[in-house]
């Protein structure tokens, strides 16, 4: 597109050597008034009307100029007010009067481009032929889009563009857009004050209507990048303008029907957002909030009664407003009599008082019910009107200072120092000045903003809510409870989520959790998932019912062995305990007190002191016991194998022999014990495998070879004890002990052949309560198969305790 404007351009303006001749110009109504230094004005004075001309199927709608819009009207004269009292103030431009000529942009950028091509080939009659472009600066324009068509045009001839409305970032590009400046601060700054307005109300899920535009589109943009850093979503961007057909805007109201958002922003001008307006009206869509852009927040249009029930409470930021002395007089003195071939004052004229003003210089229109104006009638008479409202312009006050910032810059450059100073001789002529010296000289007038801008420096913008009404919610999902974190659903913007309960040992416990903690090992989650709790820590108690039931029978046995101990010694000299090898019997029942004994060092918590005694007691212990049981079977074999009366056998394994075999067979027990102590000890241990929810405080073996190497021994010796016992077998009936002795170790080998399984597949304290179940059933079968026959010939059948009783002869 710019490369064919300036190619019309150089057939509208070509150089003859002398200077820029004028090969055409468009015909404009324009507000005109003759100057030392021409200042060019661009406002939308009429809007773009789709609905004056009938349409048909298939063809787009025509445009027409056909609305007429106030506010704008309000802004041209708010410029010529400033250029007046301009030319008034002896201190600012002495001697130099300001022109002015005013065109209107229709709304449209191609409009806009024709009005600045007029600008820029408007010729006065004091102008030399020394520039294409008798204008030193032109204000444009209220649109983002047509203040970029200006700039564009302009900035090749350096002429420097002022904007009063137009927001756009993207016009802070110095590169392409060195010439233009605004009095408005850039939407680069107004996103970010939307996002931050949308975090802090906590909206996580809005739509969003931007306007077919340059402004619309950057600013949706600008917007949508801030509130991303946020991880707020954009659940639609619906796009309007006035003269898109009615199709469109109704596809946009389908789409906050189906949205479940409950909060849009609006990032339009008046004109372009109120054909939807209107659709939302008609279709009854309430309780949303809306979010504004400065061009509409405070547009009369959404406080109308028909509007406010739908628009009544819309959130945005606007610009500082001042008040401006006399203009109020200014504007009730606007007259179409006093020039009546001024156009836009006419239509001004029958808006505001309800008849067409009629002069020989003016068309009468014929229009059916067209009312002529008596010539009497007087804009003081309709100052309730808003036009005539002073107290809040914002952007009028924009124009202001666009033009009083020209008038600064100029006033340097014609007279070398700024406003204010005593040497008011002129250093340059008015015929020297050209477009390019008054912006480089607009540059000083100007602050830089952070993205690059220019901008007259203002007030901080401030909020404005239209009403007090309550503040919605608007999230896609609701924020996941405590307990609970977030999961992305396939397909849906990162706002749209479902809420998965945390797992088990992990917690979640703040709102809105993205991920559950995992609770450390010594913590478990509670059943809200929300906090994580301290595991239960199990050991074998004493005072627990399992404690209590094995620490009774340990006792039990360790008594009845002191018992059946105390009954031997008593009848050591009855021919039932003389013929047991009474000094076996006694170490054996002191090593099963041993061993009944040995699992109270099982039960309790435990510690370094009581899991080394727990597994080397056993081992000694039970290796004590087997020892003392394979001294009374060998005795028992060599005693009842030897055939002749003087057979020596059984001399040779006499008490001291016995007491050899029990002491060498216990050493080595010692000694493997002493090795596992040294070199790999068993040490307390909490272990966490068993259970999610419980920390099992055990003895960890520390070798596990070590403690099967213990094990593997005591069934060494229980195995050759079973053989020679049950070589024994067939002795004499009445005194067999080699049958109790082969009962007993059966039942021993028994127990600890099923203990191993056991052992391995029992979970945490169980554990423990196996290893203590398998000795005292070792330890209850020895004592019992060994000595109940004793203790019940002793005690019951005294009379079977005879030498010939015990020897078989009946």
């Amino acid at each position: 597109m710019q490369r064919s404007v300036f190619i019309y351009l150089c057939v509208l303006c070509m150089n003859t050597g002398n200077g820029c001749e004028i090969l055409g110009k468009f015909d404009m109504p324009r507000l005109f008034k003759k100057g030392d230094i021409m200042i060019g004005g661009i406002f939308p004075v009429f809007n773009k009307d789709v609905s004056k001309v009938p349409t048909f199927e298939g063809v787009p709608p025509a445009v027409i100029c056909a609305l007429y819009d106030l506010r704008a009207f309000r802004w041209t004269q708010v410029m010529i007010f400033a250029i007046e009292e301009i030319n008034k103030d002896l201190g600012l431009l002495p001697n130099i009067t300001l022109g002015y000529i005013i065109l209107n942009s229709c709304s449209s950028p191609t409009n806009t481009l024709r009005a600045a091509l007029t600008l820029a080939s408007s010729k006065n009659e004091k102008e030399t032929a020394s520039s294409c472009s008798p204008i030193s600066a032109v204000i444009a324009e209220a649109g983002s889009s047509q203040s970029l068509a200006v700039a564009g045009i302009l900035g090749p001839f350096q002429v420097p563009v002022v904007s009063y409305f137009s927001t756009c970032a993207c016009l802070s590009n110095r590169g392409k857009y060195p010439t233009f400046f605004r009095t408005i601060p850039s939407d680069f700054f107004q996103a970010k004050a939307l996002a931050a307005l949308v975090k802090h109300f906590g909206w996580k899920w809005i739509g969003a209507i931007q306007s077919d535009n340059d402004y619309g589109r950057n600013g949706v943009l600008a917007f949508t990048e801030e509130v991303n850093k946020f991880g707020i979503c954009i659940a639609f961007v619906g796009t309007v303008m006035r003269t898109f057909p009615q199709e469109k805007i109704l596809k946009v109201i389908d789409m906050i029907k189906q949205s479940t958002v409950k909060v849009i922003l609006a990032f339009t001008p008046e004109g372009d957002f109120s054909p939807l307006m209107r659709e939302v009206v008609k279709h009854n869509i309430t309780g949303i909030q809306w979010l504004a852009s400065e061009a509409w927040i405070t547009a009369p249009q959404p406080s109308t009664p028909e509007m406010y029930q739908a628009f009544g409470g819309a959130l945005g930021f606007v610009v500082q407003k001042m008040a401006m002395p006399n203009l109020h007089p200014f504007l009730t003195d606007i007259n179409p009599y006093r020039n009546p071939s001024a156009p836009f004052v006419k239509d001004f004229w029958e808006i505001m008082v309800g008849c067409q003003p009629v002069s020989h210089e003016m068309d009468i229109g014929t229009g059916e019910g067209t009312k002529i104006c008596t010539g009497n009638e007087k804009l003081k008479d309709y100052t309730q009107d808003v036009f005539f409202n002073v107290t809040q312009l914002r952007v009028s006050y924009n124009v202001y200072k666009a033009v009083y910032a020209i008038a600064h810059a100029l006033h340097q450059l014609v007279f070398c120092q700024p406003a204010g100073g005593k040497n008011m001789n002129p250093c340059l002529n008015l015929s020297e000045i050209h477009p390019k010296e008054v912006q480089h000289v607009t540059v000083g007038h100007f602050a830089s903003d952070k993205n690059g801008d220019y901008t007259l420096s203002v007030q901080e913008e401030k909020i404005v809510w239209r009403t007090g009404k309550m503040v919605p919610t608007s999230l896609c999902s609701n924020a996941c409870p405590v307990g609970t974190r977030k999961a992305q659903i396939k397909g849906k913007p990162i706002c749209c989520f479902d809420c998965i309960p945390c797992a088990d040992g992990t917690i979640a416990n703040l709102t809105g959790a993205t991920e559950c903690i995992i609770c450390p090992l010594e913590y478990w989650s509670n059943e809200r998932k929300d906090r994580c709790m301290p595991k239960t820590v199990e050991f074998l108690e004493y005072l627990e019912p399992m404690g209590i039931a094995l620490t009774v029978i340990a006792l039990l046995g360790a008594s009845l062995s002191i018992l059946t101990m105390t009954v031997f010694i008593h009848y050591r000299e009855t021919p039932v305990i003389k013929a047991s090898n009474s000094e076996m019997s006694l170490f054996l029942l002191f090593s099963l007190f041993l061993c009944f004994l040995c699992p109270l060092t099982f039960i309790g918590r435990p510690t370094v002191w009581t899991c080394m005694l727990r597994h080397t007691a056993f081992g000694v212990t039970f290796a004590l016991c087997i020892s003392c049981i394979l001294g009374k079977t060998i005795v028992v074999v060599t005693a009842f194998k030897a055939t002749h009366p003087n057979n020596k056998v059984a001399v040779k394994f006499g008490p001291a022999q016995q007491r050899i075999i029990v002491f060498s067979c216990t050493l080595v027990q010692i000694v493997i014990c002493i090795l596992w102590l040294k070199l790999n000890p068993p040490l307390p241990d909490r272990v966490f495998k068993y259970s999610n929810k419980k920390i099992v405080l055990e003895c960890n073996t520390g070798s596990d070879v070590a403690f099967y190497v213990v094990l593997g021994y005591i069934g060494f010796l229980a195995v050759v004890c079973l053989i020679l016992a049950f070589l024994a077998r067939k002795l004499p009936d009445n005194f067999n002990e080699a049958k109790f002795i082969t009962f007993s170790m059966l039942i021993f080998c028994a127990v600890w052949i099923t203990f191993i399984p056991a052992y391995v597949s029992s979970p945490g304290k169980f554990t423990v309560a196996v290893e203590i179940f398998a000795i005292l059933s070792s330890a209850f079968g020895l004592l019992i198969s060994i000595f109940a026959p004793k203790c019940y010939i002793i005690l019951i059948k005294p009379e079977k305790n005879t030498r010939k009783h015990v020897m078989g002869k009946t």
